[in-house]
């Protein structure tokens, strides 16, 4: 018996020796900490040599629960009423909140005087809670009491030789009831023949060895994970057996993401273009005529913009729900993005069912939507393509719907328009665009201007913005507005880009000489770009060429950049930080996640978008969204610039919020390299 206690207490302490995540403090009677382990240390900040001799309130509490731990520590000293194991929420050194499932125990040591001890779990680290701390001996019980899992001790023929529960539930077993059973009666078939090989491989390899299951309890399917680790100084292993069932439903939750938009529970874009290939795909050996439903919400912008995005996802949630209830069983309706929706007809008789159905969607969107207590009314413009007439693929009827939704937009909105071959015009001009894009760098169709940025408080130039420019002969002025995205999607804006940021360093050498000053130039760089492997290395090796120091190059990023979340992305900012090159969050406040892109990445400038500067001096909204992102920059140590200045009152009005440079039209339109050299600050 006595090696048996031994063998468990080792087990234990082996266990336990390194739980980090585990802590133990001990109070005297006064309240003031006798004992402080490491885990302590790791959970709440405070070191031994700071925690010994203070109050218990005093260290971990907030100050509403002071009074009470205070009286329930008195009360269960002089009255014996116990302090009962429960999850709280406690303070760390930095202030911050800790949960924690805390159990207590409370003894009387030699000189007659009471000693309680806390054994709190880090409820925000669980699976990490076998790592570091020492217990004492007394104190072995009260440790299983507070682990809300299962420990089984069993030797290497897989009978249990010991058992230890923290919970009550009818889940777990009575150690009478399991204490010298077998494992193969202990638990279902299929569970013990799991239970069967991994106990094989504790002994025969050493390390821990885990894995998972299920079991129905109760008509709910619960799912639990094993850990088998080998004690080989006693041939036996501990197995620690923990509820991972809310992880379960949360890993399940993921998957779920990954298919169904998380804001209105439909298809998102992948499942809903899914859907339609394989609706294609039933259509053609059926025969049947079907037909998609491209939908965007009219003025939905102004929504957000008006109200708030809170109520802009309640309103979407809502358009949902009308959708689904307004439409057949067999039809399928998606959400792509944004206020943009997708409806795929099937066993449609003709167009006049198709249309039918856009009709009645249109009549219930006359309903105004009550969100808030506030009647919203939302209209639908409509684009409808029928397969095959328009297309046999689903990206051709995805593009197609999308012609005939802007159609329908043209027209003056809340209609629908059928897909035509006048529809195609736009695709066209496409392109054309796309096939004299392909060759416009070969004959010098492209300019490079330079919009110049003045420093607020100095009134000085200190350098600019780089914007490219084209002039076709067949297509004339075509704006960045066109050319660009469609740069973007054939990848010419790769070596567009290239010729964009060697024109910029070679006038940003040219009009350092000329002035004898160090002016900054910044580029734009499009999410194409960061995919290419050579980026890095070009700018560098252009930064010598051009004879620029890196800390004179800017490079203005959109959030659309960063949204994408690629790793190679993250890399490449990296890499653009460590050359010393100034990284720029462009069109700030337009996004949703502008806050979190400013902490992960190394940014140096924010740049506020137009659109919130040209209503500084009218609307008190945009004043004050203005003022807190200044004052949000500085505090993050970014310069910020203000887009769009197109006022003397606007620029005031910037100067006095603190504001580090501006551009806009106020200043100067963007303008040719040999203008911009001779450019001067206009006199006020």
């Amino acid at each position: 018996m006595i090696v048996h206690e031994e063998a468990i207490k080792d087990a234990v302490y082996q266990l336990f020796d390194e739980v980090d995540a585990l802590s133990v403090q001990g109070y005297d009677e006064e309240r003031n900490v006798i004992y402080w382990n490491l885990g302590s240390e790791l959970l709440y900040g405070y070191t031994e040599e700071e925690a010994l001799g203070k109050k218990l309130e005093d260290l971990i509490f907030p100050d509403f629960m002071r009074e009470p731990v205070i009286e329930a520590h008195s009360d269960w000293i002089h009255k014996g009423i116990k302090i009962p194991a429960e999850e709280l929420t406690l303070r760390h050194k930095n202030g911050g909140d800790v949960s924690v499932f805390s159990s207590h125990v409370l003894f009387t040591n030699e000189h007659n005087k009471h000693e309680m001890y806390c054994i709190d779990i880090n409820l925000a680290e669980v699976r990490q809670a076998q790592a570091q701390a020492q217990f004492k001996d007394n104190m072995l019980e009260a440790v299983f009491e507070a682990t809300p899992d299962v420990f089984l001790l069993i030797d290497e023929n897989g009978t249990i030789i010991d058992y230890h529960a923290g919970d009550n539930e009818e889940l777990y077993a009575l150690p009478k009831d399991c204490i010298g059973q077998s494992i193969n009666d202990f638990f279902s078939e299929p569970v013990a023949r799991k239970f069967t090989v991994h106990n094989a491989i504790a002994f025969t390899q050493g390390g821990i060895s885990t894995f998972e299951y299920e079991v129905e309890l109760a008509s709910e399917v619960r799912y639990f994970e094993a850990r088998l680790s080998h004690l080989s100084a006693y041939k036996q292993v501990v197995v620690i057996i923990r509820d991972i069932t809310e992880q379960h439903k949360a890993a399940q939750s993921i998957r779920q993401h990954a298919y169904f938009d998380s804001l209105t529970s439909l298809p998102n874009r992948f499942l809903s273009l899914d859907r339609l290939s394989q609706m294609l795909k039933e259509a053609q050996r059926s025969k049947e005529k079907v037909a998609l439903l491209f939908l965007d919400l009219d003025d939905f912008k102004k929504v957000n913009d008006s109200l708030g995005h809170e109520v802009g996802d309640k309103l979407l949630k809502e358009v949902a729900n009308k959708l689904t209830l307004a439409l057949r069983k067999a039809d399928t309706v998606g959400r792509l993005g944004g206020d943009e929706f997708i409806v795929l007809l099937r066993s449609l008789t003709g167009d006049s069912d198709a249309i039918d159905i856009a009709e009645n969607l249109l009549e219930i969107f006359r309903e105004p939507f009550e969100i808030d207590g506030k009647e919203l009314v939302l209209t639908l413009s409509i684009g409808i393509v029928t397969y095959t007439e328009n297309g046999d693929s689903a990206s051709d009827l995805l593009r197609h719907a999308d012609a005939a939704m802007y159609q329908s937009k043209l027209s003056g909105r809340n209609t629908y328009s059928f897909f035509t071959q006048e529809m195609s015009d736009v695709m066209l001009r496409r392109l054309e665009i796309e096939e004299q894009l392909n060759h416009a760098l070969q004959r010098d169709e492209f300019e490079v201007y330079y919009q110049p940025k003045f420093d607020v408080k100095s009134k000085k130039m200190i350098g600019a913005e780089a914007l490219l420019r084209w002039r076709n002969p067949l297509l004339g002025n075509v704006t960045p507005d066109e050319f660009i995205p469609i740069a973007e999607h054939t990848g010419m804006i790769v070596p567009i880009g290239k010729y964009v940021l060697k024109q910029s360093l070679a006038f940003l050498n040219d009009w350092n000489t000329t002035h004898q000053q160090q002016y900054t130039i910044a580029v734009n760089l499009s999410p194409r770009q960061f995919r290419d492997k050579a980026l890095i290395s070009f700018i560098a090796q252009t930064l010598r060429d051009e004879k620029i120091a890196p800390h004179s190059l800017e490079f203005e990023i959109t959030e659309g950049v960063l949204m994408a979340g690629n790793s190679y992305i993250d890399d490449a900012l990296e890499n653009l930080h460590q050359l010393g090159v100034k990284l720029s969050m462009d069109d700030f406040g337009t996004g949703y996640s502008s806050l979190s892109y400013l902490r992960q990445y190394s940014f140096d400038i924010l740049k506020i978008d137009r659109s919130f500067i040209s209503g500084i001096t009218e609307k008190k909204e945009d004043l004050d969204l203005v003022k807190a992102t200044i004052a949000l920059a500085h505090s993050l140590d970014l310069s910020v610039v203000a887009e769009g200045v197109e006022t003397h009152e606007q620029l005031l009005l910037l100067d006095e919020l603190g504001c580090d440079l501006v551009q806009g039209y106020y200043f100067s339109k963007p303008i040719p390299a040999e203008d911009a050299l001779d450019f001067r600050y206009p006199a006020n």
